[in-house]
């Protein structure tokens, strides 16, 4: 049975990380995004009251019976099962850690841009989100690419990967991130790759995967735009 993925429709988000480990592996999945009535499929499984471990939020996976929540778990989980984690627990735990960190990445970069909350439009938070998008210019983006950085030259096994020898899943996590972060903060980014070349040829090394290429040109790659979590406002990149 093919998987099931659960996402809002129209923004690459959260689910994106999920779809690149899906694309990568070759598997058979159903993108509920695309699907009629996506929002009411959605909300109606989030209140389902038979579900023993209910998901807070999407995105979550359904495989069979198993529904797991949380990016960074669905991650860990496909992982195993694609060969894209390491198969010695001390790595795997690592690639699993990893992941977390780009989670904390994923949250600063969309405070970035909504830093009192998701209920209020961009525009009723401007002042705020200057402040904060400068602070996450200045500060943040330089040192978490950084720590990137310092983990690609720090692996025994070589620095074209995060871990061990071989793709897996946070590779292609910190692929999108950087894609994200050229596209919402292109400036900045530019400066801080140019200063990043283990970072930057990982980047490409991914891109030039078969299946990841396929699907980066195909359609069933959404593109970045100013619903996700990667906002390109050009005043906050200043």
């Amino acid at each position: 049975m093919p998987y099931e993925l659960y996402y809002w429709p129209g923004i690459q988000g959260r689910g994106e990380f999920v779809r690149l480990v899906l694309e990568e592996a070759g598997a058979s999945y159903i993108d509920m995004a695309r699907e009629p009535n996506v929002e009411a499929t959605l909300t109606a499984f989030l209140e389902r009251a038979d579900l023993a471990h209910p998901s807070f939020a999407p995105p979550f996976l359904k495989d069979g019976q198993v529904i797991v929540g949380q990016t960074a778990a669905i991650l860990l989980y496909l992982g195993d099962r694609h060969h894209l984690a390491p198969s010695d627990a001390a790595d795997r735990l690592w690639v699993h850690q990893i992941q977390l960190t780009i989670a904390d990445l994923v949250g600063e970069a969309h405070d970035a841009h909504h830093p009192l909350g998701g209920d209020l439009y961009y525009e009723e938070q401007k002042p705020e989100a200057s402040r904060r998008a400068k602070w996450f210019r200045k500060e943040r983006i330089q040192k978490y690419l950084d720590w990137f950085e310092t983990i690609l030259a720090r692996n025994p096994d070589g620095d074209a990967h995060l871990v061990g020898d071989t793709l897996s899943y946070a590779d292609l996590s910190l692929f999108q991130i950087v894609e994200g972060l050229l596209y919402a903060f292109p400036n900045t980014t530019k400066a801080v790759l140019a200063a990043s070349p283990r970072v930057s040829a990982l980047r490409v090394m991914v891109a030039q995967r078969p299946r990841i290429r396929a699907y980066l040109k195909s359609d069933r790659r959404v593109k970045f735009n100013e619903q996700g979590i990667f906002r390109h406002y050009p005043e906050l990149d200043d």
